[in-house]
């Protein structure tokens, strides 16, 4: 069922036609062979992001004097949510990705912005977030990644640049992205001693571990990466010495919108299955849909799904005026992904046995909605930052 929106623009509306029109073609006739093609060895939907990027797709909520769309999260997130519904694992990527050049956007120097953010938003390179390590997950101060000032002067590691050691877990499009945001430690003085750098993804003494075996998401390549002794130039770290955690920390409070909205998206498209199928499927002579337990189950879904849509957009509002948005943000993510997977669990027991089986989407959805409790900041997170805000 295609969702009634409502965008500040008409430029919104253009996008959203844009994006279904891609989705359609693109897309939907793609996701089942490559998710399961994926799930037997590394598959990477390398043209699907080409596709978005070169449609401008990729760089939507960033300036565009420099390639990006320049349009409000309002707009951006709504297409999100549009490429979730499709294909999970190539939401989540543009959610990385436009994660990945929010440093430079928001922090970096104007030098900074005219070197990196065109690469970055023209479609042409894909980013990873390299943030969370096989130690340092919810607890990001307690990386230990180092980033240490290189003198040497050789002609890899020219006097005043950076090298980098230490690894980095989770990461969606490692050994695919062209470059890296990297946070590492500059200084022992935990939250205030981190540092954020861009990495090459050609850089040498970068390397990566196997892709991980996931339950879902197939497509989103998730790997360790391994720095050793990587030479990064100075011109390269994003703001201060040390300004690493609060760039971190405003880059996921705009990363946990992007996962609401995709979360949103995913939810829809299983109510979407499980309406169709209690229409159609026939028990006792009369359609399930007309038996008053399932159509009030159908109305719970259909309130948990609206419920999380309004959630992000009044986040992504308040983000576009400029106002604290921190608190919305985790109350969106917390909403929108329990929705995602309640929903996803109800649509399989709608379908009854059918919905078991991969014969139908549903239990894709269900083992794609799981992760969405995790990344970006595991929903018990998201509580403690909710209460936090709470009590003061």
């Amino acid at each position: 069922m295609a969702v009634q929106r409502l965008f500040p623009t008409d430029e919104g509306h253009d996008l959203l036609d844009l994006t279904r029109e891609i989705v359609a073609k693109e897309l939907r006739p793609k996701v089942d062979a490559a998710e399961a093609a994926a799930a037997l060895g590394e598959e990477f939907p390398t043209d699907i992001f080409r596709t978005l990027g070169r449609a401008g797709l990729l760089s939507l909520p960033h300036p565009e004097e420099f390639g990006g769309g320049g349009q409000p999260y309002e707009v951006y997130l709504q297409v999100v949510e549009e490429i979730a519904s499709a294909w999970m694992s190539v939401a989540v990527g543009v959610s990385v990705h436009s994660l990945t050049a929010f440093p430079v956007t928001t922090f970096g120097s104007p030098a900074q912005r005219e070197a990196l953010l065109p690469g970055m938003l023209s479609g042409d390179q894909l980013g990873a977030y390299g943030l969370s390590e096989p130690l340092a997950g919810s607890d990001v101060a307690a990386m230990t990644t180092r980033a240490t000032r290189d003198g040497a002067g050789d002609d890899e590691a020219p006097d005043g640049a950076y090298r980098i050691r230490g690894r980095k877990a989770w990461i969606s499009h490692a050994g695919h992205a062209d470059y890296y945001t990297t946070f590492a430690r500059t200084s022992d003085a935990r939250g205030r001693g981190i540092s954020c750098f861009i990495v090459p993804g050609d850089a040498p003494g970068l390397s990566f571990g196997a892709p991980e075996k996931k339950m879902g998401l197939h497509c989103d390549t998730v790997r360790e990466v391994i720095y050793e002794d990587v030479p990064v130039d100075a011109a390269r770290r994003i703001g201060d010495e040390g300004q690493g955690m609060p760039i971190a920390l405003a880059a996921l409070d705009a990363g946990r919108l992007g996962i609401a909205s995709a979360a949103t998206g995913l939810a829809q498209s299983a109510l979407d299955v499980a309406v169709a199928y209690a229409k159609e499927r026939e028990q006792f002579g009369r359609a399930i849909a007309s038996n008053q337990g399932l159509a009030f189950l159908i109305a719970d879904l259909e309130a948990a799904v609206l419920g999380a849509r309004a959630a992000y957009l009044f986040a992504a509002r308040l983000k576009d005026s400029g106002r604290p948005y921190g608190k919305e943000a985790a109350v969106a993510k917390l909403l929108a992904t329990d929705a995602a997977m309640r929903v996803t669990t109800d649509a399989i027991q709608v379908l009854g046995g059918a919905g078991y089986t991969q014969d139908f989407p549903v239990e894709r959805y269900f083992r794609e909605a799981k992760v969405t409790q995790i990344f970006e900041g595991t929903n018990q997170i998201q509580r403690l930052v909710i209460s936090r805000h709470a009590l003061g």
